[in-house]
């Protein structure tokens, strides 16, 4: 008979922690405390605070930087994921002194230190300076899309504004005759509650988008253009298309140096589109380093690179009249390069192939339906979800399932087919029993089979 070590979950057992040893020479959480402890000037935080007479001692704003720069570089933005790892992640406890300040308090900090950010950055830019880390010889820059903490559906112009405002009072107003007149016939209305409920909330965002109606214009668009649409929760973000659809956000761009891939500026605008922000790129970069009392014109010796989504006749008469060594490709330089004279030939050909081939077409054997339990699983071993069952298809009853993104791109790799191209098709599979091939459909509809009852 088998026997196995004993295991006793009631002993005790008291580890003793050094925080100062977790935090080893040469990563990354040594170097930013040893910038934080030693380079960085925290006396402009001093005007937030007026408790040196009286009140409740200030968190260490040395312990908050060093806990929320980590996070960030972690790719942690959240408050409480910030406060939860505080408690029990090592490097953070180690980091914070084992301090564990609540997430309302990261939040805080967060939220009112723009006025700060800018000294601190100048700060560790000219630091990095000192230590030889910025080359000067090429800055790039380059931009993403960065989604707000807002909804799309509340931007519109003041006139769709207006006009929404009145489409909810016109169901305001008819919800509310709906219960006069349940009143006046003495009968029970079953929703009452939850109309009610949901009166007060459409007031509660009609006087919300007053509010802004009474205190905003519109935003002047570019050119004879209609006006730009505004959002009511946060006005300087705009509507933006991205290859992943339309967000409600802002433009990231950044000024990296090549030597060591030191950000040298960056900032976040509400426009659009990219191309107008190259000059305001330059002028911000030129004024960090005149800051630092380095140089007058940093563009005298360093050269500039940027994409495609920067090239107008309008940054190319800047540059040119600055005298900036820029490199800025435009929008044709593959049409006129004859390396790339046969990509129209050789695109075509492969999209030909990719609808021919076995890969990323499947049949209905392929994947694992159960009609007692109205179940399916994909070939990947995900399973789907039923989101209908009456669907009727030239005469036929269909049963269909859709799954989640991961799914098909665990198909994908099972299936031998480079994920690159499914994630440049963005298309996903629909399968219906007694059809030979599936058709294809996009991606944010994930992938359905309909199976004939």
């Amino acid at each position: 008979m088998a026997r196995y070590k004993s295991v006793d979950y009631h002993q005790t057992c008291i580890i003793p922690v050094s925080f100062a040893a977790q935090v080893f020479p040469g990563t990354f959480e040594h170097t930013l405390a040893e910038l934080i402890d030693h380079e960085l000037d925290l006396s402009i935080f001093d005007s937030r605070y007026h408790n040196d007479g009286r009140g409740a001692p200030a968190w260490h704003l040395g312990v908050l930087l060093k806990i929320i720069l980590y996070a960030y570089a972690r790719g942690m933005t959240s408050s409480r994921e910030i406060e939860r790892a505080c408690r029990e992640n090592i490097t953070f406890m180690a980091l914070s002194g084992n301090s564990r300040p609540h997430f309302t308090t990261i939040a805080g900090f967060i939220s009112t230190m723009h006025e700060q950010i800018m000294p601190l950055f100048l700060e560790v830019l000219l630091v990095c300076d000192d230590m030889g880390l910025i080359g000067k010889d090429m800055f790039a820059i380059d931009g993403c899309k960065v989604p707000a903490n807002v909804s799309r559906e509340w931007s519109d112009t003041r006139e769709e504004l207006a006009a929404k405002v009145r489409k909810m009072e016109r169901a305001v107003r008819n919800m509310l005759a709906t219960h006069q007149h349940a009143d006046s016939t003495n009968k029970t209305h079953s929703n009452r509650k939850r109309q009610e409920q949901c009166v007060q909330a459409l007031r509660r965002k009609i006087n919300k988008i007053k509010r802004f109606l009474m205190d905003h214009d519109d935003k002047p668009g570019k050119g004879s253009g209609g006006p730009r649409k505004s959002n009511v929760v946060d006005n300087d973000s705009v509507k933006m298309k991205t290859a992943h659809g339309t967000l409600q956000g802002y433009d990231g761009v950044a000024t990296v140096d090549a030597k060591h891939q030191v950000v040298v500026h960056a900032q976040a605008f509400g426009v659009p589109q990219e191309h107008d922000l190259l000059m305001p790129m330059v002028e911000a970069t030129r004024e960090n380093f005149i800051a630092i009392d380095r140089h007058a014109n940093i563009f005298q010796r360093t050269a500039l690179a940027a994409d495609s989504g920067f090239h107008t006749e309008a940054n190319s008469t800047a540059l040119f009249a600055q005298r900036i060594q820029a490199y800025v490709a435009d929008k044709l330089f593959r049409k006129r390069d004859e390396r790339f004279s046969g990509v129209a030939k050789y695109k075509q050909r492969h999209r030909s192939e990719l609808r021919q081939s076995r890969h990323g077409i499947y049949r209905p054997a392929d994947f694992a339906y159960d009609p007692d339990w109205q179940t399916c699983v994909c070939p990947a071993g995900k399973a789907l979800y039923r989101n209908g069952h009456s669907c009727h298809i030239k005469g036929s009853e269909y049963v269909k399932f859709s799954g989640p993104e991961n799914a098909l791109r665990a198909i994908c790799i099972n299936r031998e087919m480079p994920e690159a191209s499914a994630a440049n098709s963005r298309t996903a599979s629909r399968v219906s029993k007694g059809e030979s091939d599936c058709t294809r459909m996009p991606l944010h509809r994930a992938y359905e089979g309909a199976y004939r009852q």
